[in-house]
């Protein structure tokens, strides 16, 4: 405990530019709006357009929209049916954001190490709109002025690194002193891809096994541990 706590202090201590995935890390986006509740509408969707035969039941049955939507794609690649279904996830996402919950510890967090001139990026699978408008609500938009989600090409999507790498282009960032902060293997994935280094949170034991299993080296289960580590290196209150 003591060396990854040491090797969390470095991560932090050498972080200048900050990759955030919105959904885990920043809020808990499907809240009041389940992500099994749109998976389940967004499979009946593909069954009423006639398009069920192209889902596997692993798909249909995934509490995770993302996994039909990719199957969709997997099957249909670039038709009008894929950008249909994409178009009307980002609808549900941006439904969702009105009853999401902000991860604790999250703001407070964001606002104050971006205080000490971090740049931050925000570089997820869902829809870039519903991230700009969740971190309005949170009145956190100037402190990601670059946001990256999904596109209607799906082979962009964690973990291809396409996000991480358009947001270190925009920020003007080095890979070396950038970390990127997931709570799924594809974050990782991604991350490793891309250079950067991969800060892990996990809101519960599961979350964490699977990031381990994945080979995540510094995994916290609270991010008020990372307000420490700043507490602790800059003499910062949260804000």
């Amino acid at each position: 405990m003591a060396a990854e706590k040491a090797e969390l202090s470095s991560l932090v201590a050498s972080a200048r530019y900050v990759l955030w995935d919105l959904d885990g890390p920043i809020c808990r986006l499907f809240a009041g709006y389940p992500a099994h509740e749109i998976a389940g509408e967004l499979v009946e969707k593909i069954d009423l357009l006639g398009m069920g035969a192209l889902l596997t039941e692993q798909e249909r049955s995934s509490n995770d929209p993302q996994e039909a939507l990719r199957g969709v794609h997997e099957r249909r690649r670039g038709s009008d049916l894929v950008l249909e279904l994409e178009g009307w996830l980002t609808r549900r996402e941006l439904e969702a954001v009105a009853l999401a919950r902000p991860t604790p510890y999250a703001d407070p967090l964001i606002r104050t190490w971006w205080s000490l001139g971090v740049k931050f990026a925000i570089t997820t699978n869902n829809a870039a709109l519903a991230a700009e408008a969740y971190v309005g609500t949170r009145d956190l938009t100037g402190c990601f002025p670059h946001v990256y989600g999904r596109t209607a090409n799906l082979d962009l999507m964690k973990p291809n690194p396409y996000c991480l790498e358009e947001a270190i282009k925009a920020m003007g960032a080095v890979p070396a002193a950038t970390l990127m902060i997931g709570d799924a293997a594809t974050d990782l994935e991604a991350a490793r891809l891309a250079g950067v280094e991969f800060l892990g949170y996990a809101r519960n034991e599961h979350k964490e096994r699977i990031l381990r299993k994945a080979g995540a080296e510094v995994v916290v289960r609270s991010l008020d541990q990372v307000l420490d580590i700043l507490r602790g290196q800059y003499g910062t209150a949260s804000t």
